[in-house]
């Protein structure tokens, strides 16, 4: 809710279309889902840096008149599965540990 009151607001938005989703949202719907939603919407663009592409959308949600769909809005900017590097750890067997805790292993002076 404090997008509601907050001065700046208008310069939080990297893009008119990110603005232009908001007021269209407070139009539509009680103003702190509005906030939720476009908290959500200017997260999504941070983390999955895609600011530019995620204004795109929703000017195309703006000239089709809806509302934007958090749940396809993720979807379509969710990471390549197939470009997630795969990652093979192989353990040592506890067995090797062993010389670790010998009594001669430190070089006791005794």
């Amino acid at each position: 809710m404090a997008l509601m009151g907050l001065v700046y607001r208008d310069q939080l938005f990297p893009r008119q279309a990110y603005r232009q989703t908001f007021e269209r949202l407070i139009e539509r719907m009680p103003e702190k889902q509005a906030c939720k939603l476009v908290v959500e919407l200017l997260a999504l663009a941070h983390d999955r840096a895609c600011e530019a592409e995620l204004a795109d959308q929703l000017q195309i949600g703006l000239d089709a008149g809806t509302l934007p769909n958090m749940k396809r809005l993720n979807a379509l900017f969710a990471p390549d599965p197939a470009a997630i590097p795969g990652v093979v750890v192989q353990l040592a067997p506890l067995s090797s540990y062993e010389v670790l805790i010998a009594p001669n292993a430190m070089g006791d002076a005794a």
